[in-house]
Parts: C-alpha cells; sequence; structure tokens
C-alpha cells in the first residue's frame, strides 16, 4: 500500500505502543524520527533519512511485519486505523519535538517483565529509560561502527 510517511508513522505508533499513553507513544514515535535523523551508523546507511526506510527497514519493527516466526501477525501497521491523537503524534514528532527522557534514543523493546537490560541491543545500546511497558536505549560508540 501506499502510504504516505505521516501515515505509517502513525499506524506505527498506533501498532507499537496505542496502548501506552501519549508520553509512550510520543516516546516510539521520537526512536523512529532519532533513526531518520541518525548521523552515523545502520540507521544513517540503509534509513538515508527517510521515514518509510527506517519504519520498513526488515527486523526493526514487528508491527512493519505482515508475519511472524512463519505466522500471519494480525498486529501489523496494515491492519491499524489511526485516530486522531496517532496523526498528532506523527506530526509531533515529524516536527522535531521530541520528549526529554528518550534523548537520543534508537531503540525501545518490551521486556515483559519488571527490569530493563542495562545492554540492548548487545553492546551498541545502553539504557536510557522506561516509559510505560518499554525499555529505551541510547546509542554507544559502537553503535557508529555498524
Amino acid at each position: 500500500m501506499a502510504y504516505s510517511d505521516r501515515e505509517l508513522l502513525a499506524r506505527l505508533i498506533e501498532c507499537e505502543a496505542g496502548g501506552e499513553g501519549e508520553t509512550g507513544m510520543k516516546a516510539v514515535a521520537g526512536v523512529v524520527m532519532n533513526r531518520v535523523h541518525a548521523t552515523g551508523g545502520e540507521y544513517a546507511r540503509v534509513g538515508q533519512g527517510s521515514i518509510r526506510k527506517i519504519i520498513m527497514q526488515p527486523g526493526q519493527f514487528v508491527c512493519a511485519s505482515e508475519t511472524e516466526g512463519g505466522a500471519y501477525n494480525q498486529q501489523n501497521i496494515y491492519n491499524m486505523r489511526p485516530e486522531q491523537i496517532h496523526y498528532d503524534i506523527a506530526d509531533w514528532a515529524i516536527a522535531g519535538n521530541r520528549i526529554p527522557d528518550v534523548a537520543e534514543s534508537l531503540w525501545f523493546y518490551n521486556p515483559f517483565g519488571p527490569r530493563c537490560r542495562s545492554r540492548f541491543p548487545s553492546d551498541v545500546g545502553y539504557w536510557q529509560t522506561r516509559i510505560g511497558d518499554h525499555c529505551f536505549y541510547n546509542p554507544t560508540n559502537a553503535y557508529f561502527s555498524t
């Protein structure tokens, strides 16, 4: 489907963080846009400043995948029906706004438990904060060699 960047981001926000409240959705949107504007490493090389390339990069967002583990993934961006809040947050993030706690985070994940790992993934990211069910990670110097 030929969604605009705004539409893709709104759908990803709803899918990845729709149950996390406004702060959680803004945090996830901030990570996507931090990747779009990365000055080095994998996201600068692969994304080349494109929201679409960042969201659709294989293996990055479960919600951007129609299948997971060989089975249909019902919770994907194509099945989302964004509401005005999702578009408002997408617009907010595209305009360059970020939640200070997310800082320059390039990753988030849900540990499905009370603790966030200190490093993620491997040693290219260090723990920054937890917002709702998601842990957020800033890049280490090692990231820029990816």
